[in-house]
């Protein structure tokens, strides 16, 4: 259950930034080719429209960014300030690591919660009641975009969805780190498909000063000082 998640999420992230990169490429060579003068090839070009574009990619990357926010959360990509924290005692480090974790979970679930509650008065609780017959009353059927004329709702619901993973994704880690005390790692440095060179050093340990391991700055080691 867990891994088709995990796909799902990739799949989803992939496919919207692959996606919204073919159509700003299509729109943007169509904005400079309609400018050729080139007999019929012009008029064909002028007649497509492509001013929905522009509105499809903004929704898009809004939808990106919010289950790329959880994915980064899943994988450890997210960029944290955690110099004091790893300076602290192993007990008391993973206390404030806990809190931050929840905190995160905490704030994500509000947001989550608060957008879940727009999306239902922007139009949402209108769609659902016709999609089964029920008396919709005076409950408003909610705006639409101006170009592809969606409900704004459909739109906004990447606010509720994405803020729920993203709190799921923070309990999820919460969880793992106080059964495996490690948190989630991820390389910025490595890149998937090209293998790693040994260092110019190898094998010996002459770079060990170099070495990040415990997260903090590089530092003197076995006594001996840099000059």
């Amino acid at each position: 259950m867990m891994r088709a998640l995990d796909h799902i999420e990739e799949w989803l992230i992939t496919f919207l930034m692959g996606a919204a990169t073919l159509i700003i490429f299509a729109a943007v060579m169509h904005r400079y080719a309609s400018g050729w003068a080139i007999p019929g090839v012009q008029d064909w070009l002028l007649g497509l429209n492509f001013g929905w574009a522009q509105e499809l990619c903004i929704i898009m990357f809004v939808w990106m960014a919010k289950f790329g926010a959880a994915y980064g959360v899943r994988t450890g990509i997210h960029v944290g300030v955690d110099v004091l924290i790893n300076r602290l005692e192993k007990g008391n480090r993973g206390k404030f690591v806990v809190f931050g974790l929840l905190a995160g979970a905490t704030f994500t679930g509000i947001v989550g919660t608060l957008g879940a509650t727009f999306v239902w008065e922007n139009g949402a609780h209108y769609a659902v009641f016709k999609l089964f017959g029920l008396d919709t009353g005076d409950l408003p059927e909610g705006p639409t975009t101006p170009d592809l004329e969606w409900p704004t709702w459909i739109v906004y619901s990447a606010v509720p969805f994405g803020s729920y993973l993203m709190c799921f994704r923070f309990l999820q880690v919460t969880v793992s780190f106080l059964r495996t005390g490690e948190l989630p790692h991820h390389d910025h440095g490595h890149v998937d498909g090209i293998e790693e060179e040994q260092p110019l050093t190898a094998p010996g340990n002459e770079d060990k000063i170099y070495r990040m391991d415990d997260d903090l700055h590089p530092r003197e080691t076995d006594g001996e000082e840099r000059k």
